[in-house]
């Protein structure tokens, strides 16, 4: 049953011009066309997964691991990449779904590769998805070390959300070998303090930081307190969104540890540099 407007929700659409409430609309079919869209590829079996390369700073030729994003192949053949439909479908069962989809993806490339480290994204319903769990767990107990292997990234402002349950969350997904990575750090609102909290693996470094930080001093500045920072909690850094050459060379200065763009490997159906030896663990590069 639909419920009524309420009041200030009728003196909101009285206030606003008819262009404004035209864009309200065209912004809401949008969103549900989007996620008609998922429905339809997951469905049918055209939700993929490509890998870009996360490789050490000091030997780009190196990666420590790939990152696993979300592809989606529309019936016309033209692929859209992740944030083309996840920010319209994470909130609800279509996210939950892809995330089902990309762990199980996941952890049958792991097993196919002994020399694979992979991190996959989770939006944030999945923590609390008993399914999502199951698969997880189901891999933990066949005992071929694949979960060891395995980072799961949460965004900055999805460990914040709710912070007790994402640190419940990590202390019960730990048991069973996988690392997380706290992404895009920079674009929320976390303060360094949560670091001692939540006890991330990794810190990734948004990129919004990271372009032309060799000409910004503000950037600069952050990401040398935030370097210092990760040393002390023992995180690995992940500078994001690297497109140049004199960015790469400015992060490897200031000690931050891993690079990932453009500039060192693009997203590809197939990783595209030589894996990274299975003994080769996170602690390597911190």
């Amino acid at each position: 049953m639909h419920q009524m407007p309420s009041i200030d929700a009728f003196r909101l659409l009285r206030t606003m011009s008819d262009a404004e409430q035209a864009m309200a609309m065209t912004r809401v079919e949008a969103k549900a066309r989007i996620r008609f869209t998922v429905a339809q590829a997951l469905a049918q079996g055209r939700v993929s997964f490509h890998y870009q390369p996360v490789v050490r700073a000091e030997n780009p030729r190196m990666p420590a691991f790939y990152e696993m994003l979300a592809r989606l192949r529309l019936p016309n053949g033209q692929i859209l990449s992740a944030g083309g439909f996840m920010p319209a479908v994470e909130d609800g069962i279509l996210g939950r779904a892809i995330d089902r989809l990309g762990l199980a993806h996941a952890l049958r490339a792991l097993a196919a590769n002994p020399g694979l480290r992979l991190s996959v994204n989770m939006s944030p319903l999945s923590m609390g998805d008993e399914e999502w769990l199951a698969i997880l767990a189901a891999a933990h107990r066949g005992g071929s070390g694949v979960c060891g292997r395995l980072i799961l990234e949460i965004t900055e402002s999805e460990a914040l959300a709710d912070a007790a349950q994402t640190i419940e969350f990590m202390d019960h997904v730990r048991r069973m070998g996988p690392a997380f990575a706290l992404d895009d750090f920079g674009a929320g609102a976390t303060g360094f303090r949560h670091f001692r909290d939540f006890r991330f693996d990794i810190v990734k470094i948004d990129g919004a930081f990271v372009q032309d930080v060799h000409r910004s001093r503000d950037c600069q500045v952050l990401i040398n307190c935030l370097t210092t920072l990760a040393r002390h909690f023992e995180m690995m850094t992940v500078a994001e969104r690297v497109e140049s050459q004199a960015e790469a060379d400015w992060l490897r200065a200031a000690g931050v540890d891993c690079l990932q763009g453009y500039l060192v490997g693009r997203p590809a159906a197939q990783p595209e540099l030589p894996p990274a030896q299975s003994g080769d663990g996170l602690a390597a590069t911190a």
